[in-house]
């Protein structure tokens, strides 16, 4: 694999990483397919970064859950739908907001939870 390729897979894997933290706390982002993302980009493109991934006391079971057990834990997925419709239902019914942001809102939010639900339950 050429220097450029590897590259722009650690950057992506650090940016999914990243979005992945951050949607610990903000239920928009999905917390689990974004770390699975930055694994899978890791994987491709440096094993060292991939092994401080898995091994990291946080991050590194939603990779190991996966990874062992092919799926996501009913915790995980009914806390992260959860929030996430509460957090865009909350934004449209008390933020005066354009009717095509709803829209945009509502359709990111079905194809999100169609995603989390298409994995196994574990």
């Amino acid at each position: 694999m050429n220097f450029a390729l590897k590259a722009l897979l650690i950057i992506i894997g650090t940016l999914s990483i990243a979005l992945g933290v951050i949607g610990i706390v903000v239920p928009l982002l999905p917390t689990t397919p974004l770390i699975l993302l930055g694994a899978a980009c890791y994987v491709k493109a440096s094993d060292e970064l991939y092994q401080k991934l898995i091994k990291n006391k946080w991050l590194g079971r939603y990779i190991k859950d996966f990874r062992e057990k092919n799926g996501i834990t009913l915790k995980n997925k009914v806390l992260s739908l959860s929030l996430m419709w509460i957090s865009i239902t909350g934004t449209i019914l008390f933020f005066d907001i354009e009717f095509w942001l709803a829209a945009a809102l509502i359709i990111v939010a079905v194809t999100v939870s169609a995603y989390i639900l298409s994995f196994d339950t574990i």
